[in-house]
C-alpha cells in the first residue's frame, strides 16, 4: 500500500495503524512506528558514562583539601577509606547494571514510548546513585543512607523488569535476523531481573536486622544469576 492510501484511509492528521514509515506512531506509544533503538542505547550509554565518572569526582577533591590541612599525600587514601570503598562499590554496580542493560538493548530494533518512558526511570536511578554514594561516605553505616542506596538499586531493578516485560510481550521490537535467539534472552532475563528484585528485598530486610553486614548483603544479588545459569546448563 502506498502512502497515498494511507492518507487515504486515515486522514491527514489521524494516526496510521499500518506503521507506515515517516508518519506519526501511535499516540499510545504502540509496536508500530517506534524510535530507533540504536539512539536510546546510546544515549542511555553516554548518560550512563558520565555517571559512573561523577563518582570520581568527590575524590578527586580530597586532593586540595588534603594539601591545604598540609596533611601527608597518603592521607587521601588512608584517611578516606569509607569514600574510596563506596566509590568502588557503586563503580561495579552500575557498571553491573549497565552491561545487563546494554546487553538486553543490543538486538532492539526500534523502541515505544513505555519503553523509552520505563529507560528514564532506570537511567534516573543510575543518575541518583552517586548521591548516596557520596553519603556513604560521608556517614557511614547510617540506616537512613543504607536506605537510601538500596531503594536507588530497588528503582532500577524495577524499571529494569518492567522494560523486559514490555520486550518479552511484543516479539516486534526484536531485529529479525536473530529474533529467536533474542526472545529467549529476553526470556531469561526477565525471569532473572524478577529472582534479582526478590533477592534485593530479602538483602535490604538482613541489612536492616543485622546493621554489621549492610552492603555486604549485596552479594545474595549473584545468587539467582548462578543457580538459574546452572540450571539451565543441566536442562541442555
Amino acid at each position: 500500500m502506498g502512502a497515498s492510501d494511507g492518507v487515504g484511509n486515515t486522514g491527514a492528521t489521524g494516526p496510521d495503524t499500518g506503521g507506515l514509515p515517516g508518519q506519526a506512531s501511535p499516540p499510545d506509544g504502540g509496536e508500530r512506528g517506534g524510535a530507533s533503538g540504536e539512539r536510546l542505547v546510546l544515549f542511555t550509554d553516554a548518560v550512563t558514562a558520565i555517571s559512573i565518572t561523577l563518582l570520581i569526582l568527590p575524590l578527586v577533591d580530597l586532593v586540595p583539601e588534603v594539601s591545604s590541612a598540609h596533611e601527608p599525600a597518603s592521607e587521601v587514601v588512608t584517611g578516606h577509606v569509607n569514600q574510596i570503598w563506596s566509590f568502588l562499590l557503586s563503580f561495579l554496580v552500575i557498571a553491573n547494571i549497565w552491561g545487563e542493560h546494554h546487553r538486553t538493548f543490543s538486538s532492539i530494533a526500534k523502541v515505544t514510548r513505555p519503553l523509552t518512558v520505563w529507560n528514564m526511570g532506570w537511567l534516573l536511578s543510575v543518575v541518583v546513585l552517586p548521591l548516596p554514594t557520596e553519603m556513604i561516605g560521608a556517614f557511614g553505616r547510617d540506616r537512613f543512607v543504607m536506605a537510601f542506596y538500596y531503594a536507588t538499586l530497588l528503582a532500577s531493578m524495577v524499571c529494569r523488569s518492567a522494560m523486559l516485560r514490555i520486550l518479552k510481550s511484543s516479539p516486534s521490537l526484536v531485529e529479525e535476523g536473530d529474533a529467536p535467539e533474542t526472545r529467549q534472552k529476553i526470556q531469561d532475563a526477565h525471569t532473572d531481573s524478577r529472582l534479582n528484585v526478590v533477592a534485593l528485598v530479602v538483602a535490604f530486610a538482613i541489612a536492616l536486622a543485622v546493621p554489621q553486614l549492610q552492603y555486604y548483603s549485596l552479594f545474595l544479588l549473584l545468587v539467582p544469576g548462578r543457580v538459574l545459569s546452572r540450571s539451565r546448563r543441566t536442562a541442555r
